[in-house]
């Protein structure tokens, strides 16, 4: 096992990886940039270099001031958390070439399963449903709207090099095609520096599902109970929870063989997420592979009991996988609220300010809150909005979810606006109650109608 590890990323992700090594024995060297320096993060870690300035581009992006770092402290791995450089290929090999480990697959890994035509590609020979769509990569709008037109619309634009939501558009007809195609492409050059694009039929519907992956170098592979993500608002994720209710032993099976399918045409190492679209009739299509830890790896580990973070760095340091699947048990059910900076009353905007006063709610069974917060901190601008992770657990979905309730309404973030309303409504919204909610439903269905009640309210 590793002695010392530089966390290559801020924010709450940070501080639950550093808590992991602590647990572990191991050393954890901070990054941050200028705004950052009096992070929980910084605070808590056994080191703490400063990589640059306020931009991600100039610190968290900073490759050679993060590898400078860390052969200056003596790290021997990097854990780059999600978002940032957890996908970037180039970065784990500028690892390798420094002898340090990338906590991560292999290089040819993320770039494989990073383009989201070449993963389809990979899945379909594999004999792996897909969702139907674009067969190569389409670099302008001409070609975009004669594939388009063959497949049908709604169609959905996506980045081959996409993630988090940017540089896609859903395109319902065809005179939208033209601008909307190159304002994603645009967005994915700034984003990616790749601005090819496929396209994919919109499936309505559907249900978001996605299965958690580990495999370690000796070729042993292990699935987890699915993940329902399907209360998305633009692309985003809101809530996410395990299992989804409405899915059997059976097809949870059948998910598992399609995702450990998935991870050995690969050859993969490490974790990595599987996406799916399920149809009305609980017919699964891979949508896509994360190949980092996910935002919502926290509801896996509360119904398994299985430090996922540990099994990574355990994995990355050369050991074998300590369970077999014959070990996953399915205990209960987790739900995860995302707690955002953000102001849900005008169109989400992001909230920024000094944190005044801060409680998060402890004690009984069943809960988890994964924050970086304290009261004073300052929320900037610069990186992302989301600020907490409110996690429970129940025997029953009933149970999670009303714990969850309590959790929420006790919970206390004075400073900036935030979207704890809208998680309560949404948790006691009927569909939602019934699990029948689908990828389109937050949007399309139930926030026209709570913005409306939110608008009178105030009146």
């Amino acid at each position: 096992m590793f002695s010392k590890v530089l966390v290559a990323n801020r924010g709450e992700i940070a501080v639950r990886i550093i808590r992991t090594l602590h647990e572990l024995g191991i050393k954890a060297v901070a990054i941050y940039s200028i705004v950052d320096q009096e992070s929980l993060h910084v605070q808590l870690a056994d080191e703490a270099v400063c990589v640059g300035g306020a931009r991600p581009q100039d610190s968290y992006l900073n490759t050679t001031n993060i590898l400078t770092a860390a052969i200056g402290t003596g790290a021997q791995a990097i854990h780059p958390g999600f978002g940032f450089l957890s996908e970037n290929a180039e970065f784990a090999r500028m690892c390798e070439k420094c002898g340090i480990v990338f906590i991560g697959p292999r290089a040819a890994t993320i770039d494989l399963m990073g383009n989201k035509e070449n993963a389809r590609e990979t899945m379909q020979k594999r004999g792996i449903p897909v969702i139907p769509g674009s067969s190569s990569y389409i670099t302008n709008s001409y070609d975009a709207k004669r594939v388009a037109d063959k497949i049908g619309y709604p169609i959905l634009i996506k980045a081959a090099a996409g993630g988090g939501g940017k540089g896609i558009r859903r395109v319902v007809t065809p005179e939208q095609m033209k601008q909307e195609f190159n304002n994603a492409q645009r967005e994915a050059r700034i984003s990616f520096g790749d601005d090819r694009m496929y396209l994919e039929k919109i499936m309505c519907n559907v249900k978001h599902i996605e299965v958690q992956v580990v495999r370690d170098r000796f070729g042993n592979s292990v699935y987890f109970p699915e993940r329902d993500c399907s209360l998305q608002r633009d692309k985003q994720k809101i809530i996410e929870e395990s299992p989804c209710s409405v899915i059997n032993s059976e097809q949870r099976k059948i998910l598992g063989r399609y995702a450990i399918k998935a991870i050995e045409a690969v050859d993969y190492l490490n974790t990595g997420t599987i996406e799916f679209l399920m149809d009305k009739n609980n017919k699964f299509y891979f949508m896509e592979m994360n190949t980092r830890i996910q935002v919502e790896h926290t509801v896996t580990e509360m119904v398994t009991g299985i430090d996922l973070v540990k099994v990574q760095l355990m994995i990355a340091s050369g050991e074998e996988l300590p369970f077999s699947q014959n070990n996953i048990k399915l205990n209960g059910v987790a739900i995860e609220c995302r707690i955002n900076a953000e102001d849900p009353k005008n169109n989400f905007v992001p909230s920024t300010g000094k944190i005044n006063y801060l409680y998060l709610p402890v004690g009984n069974l069943g809960m988890r809150i994964d924050t970086a917060l304290y009261s004073g901190e300052k929320i900037t601008p610069f990186y992302d909005s989301m600020i907490a992770k409110v996690i429970s657990h129940g025997h029953t979905r009933v149970e999670a979810i009303n714990r969850m309730k309590r959790l929420m309404q006790e919970l206390v973030i004075k400073g900036v606006k935030t979207n704890k309303d809208l998680h309560l409504s949404i948790l006691g919204d009927s569909s939602f109650l019934k699990d029948t909610v689908t990828t389109e439903y937050l949007e399309k269905n139930f926030l026209p109608i709570w913005k409306e009640r939110e608008k009178n309210a105030a009146v």
